[in-house]
C-alpha cells in the first residue's frame, strides 16, 4: 500500500512539511527558529539573521490555526500550480513572493511578519490562470482578482495583526507569474 503513495508536488509538500516542523520546534522549544521565522520590522545590515528570516518568515506560524489555514490552501491548490508550471518555477515563485513581500513590508511597515499567507495569495491567483490560452485573459482570473484583493484591500483598515498587504502583494506577484506565461520546464 505504502509504496502506492506519490510524493506528487515536491516543492508543495517539502514547504508543508518545513512549516509544520518549524511550528513544533518552535513549540517545543519557546521559540527556538523565531530569529530565522519571523521577519522583524528591525534590518540589520551586517546580520546573518535579518537576511535569513526574510525568506524564511514564510515557514513561521503563530499556531496550528495559522498553519493549518495557509497549509490547507497550499496543498489544496499547490499541486495543480505545481503540475501546470513545474517544480523549478514554482520554488522560484515561492522564494521571490518571500523575499519580496518581506522587503516591502520591511520598507513601507514598522511591524514584523510571519507565515505563508502572501504564497497562499499568490497561488490563488496563478491557479487561475491554470487553463488559458496564450493572450488571454481568464475571467476567472478577474473574477478571483476582484473578490480576494478587494476583500484584502477593504480589510487593510482593521487592526487585526494580519498583513492584508503582505496577502496583496502575493495576489499581484501570483497575476504578474500567470501574466508572464512562464512555461513549466521539462
Amino acid at each position: 500500500m505504502l509504496n502506492r503513495i506519490q510524493y506528487n508536488a515536491p516543492v508543495v509538500l517539502t514547504f508543508s512539511l518545513l512549516a509544520t516542523v518549524v511550528l513544533f520546534i518552535n513549540y517545543a522549544t519557546g521559540g527556538a527558529l523565531e530569529q530565522w521565522t519571523i521577519l522583524r520590522p528591525t534590518f540589520s545590515v551586517t546580520s546573518i539573521d535579518s537576511y535569513l528570516s526574510i525568506l524564511f518568515y514564510v515557514l513561521g506560524h503563530s499556531g496550528p490555526d495559522h498553519l493549518i489555514g495557509n497549509l490547507s490552501f497550499i496543498l489544496l491548490i499547490g499541486p495543480i500550480a505545481e503540475e501546470k508550471y513545474g517544480s523549478a518555477n514554482l520554488l522560484t515563485m515561492f522564494i521571490l513572493t518571500a523575499i519580496l513581500t518581506g522587503i516591502a513590508n520591511l520598507l513601507l511597515f514598522n511591524s514584523g511578519i510571519l507565515g505563508a499567507s502572501g504564497i497562499v495569495f499568490m497561488l490563488i491567483l496563478l491557479v487561475s490562470f491554470a487553463n488559458t490560452h496564450e493572450g488571454r485573459i481568464p475571467l476567472t482570473f478577474i473574477l478571483v482578482f476582484a473578490l480576494y484583493l478587494g476583500k484584502e484591500v477593504m480589510a487593510s483598515v482593521d487592526s487585526d495583526n494580519i498583513s492584508q498587504f503582505g496577502h496583496i502583494i502575493g495576489g499581484i506577484l501570483g497575476s504578474v507569474y500567470g501574466f508572464s506565461g512562464v512555461q513549466k520546464r521539462l
